[in-house]
């Protein structure tokens, strides 16, 4: 098994718009989650953080980290997906010997 460096960019195949979360969710209500396939076939299911009256089955998307973390989160970087071509930029995250890198 070896890694692969993936585009990070794909199309939205499907999605749901959610009303009632979670407590931790709640500040992000409502919100969508949804399934986007890569460019390189893999399908990834995540957030989206966008604007909901923009979204649409086949949107092109983008994957973004947020890497703030808190103690009621697990201590990894958190992925979502946003529009391609938004200002928002993605970071590149890396695996050096076991360890997360973000830049």
């Amino acid at each position: 098994m070896q890694w692969t460096q993936l585009k990070g960019t794909g199309k939205l195949l499907t999605y749901s718009v959610v009303h009632v979360a979670p407590s931790a969710f709640q500040s992000f209500i409502p919100y969508a989650v949804g399934i986007v396939q890569l460019t390189e076939g893999a399908r990834l299911p995540g957030m989206i953080r966008t604007d909901l009256k923009d979204l649409k089955i086949g949107s092109d998307l983008k994957v973004a980290f947020d890497l703030i973390q808190s103690e009621s989160w697990p201590s990894w970087a958190r992925y979502y997906f946003v529009r391609a071509g938004s200002l928002q930029e993605s970071t590149q995250v890396t695996h050096d010997e076991g360890n997360i890198k973000a830049s």
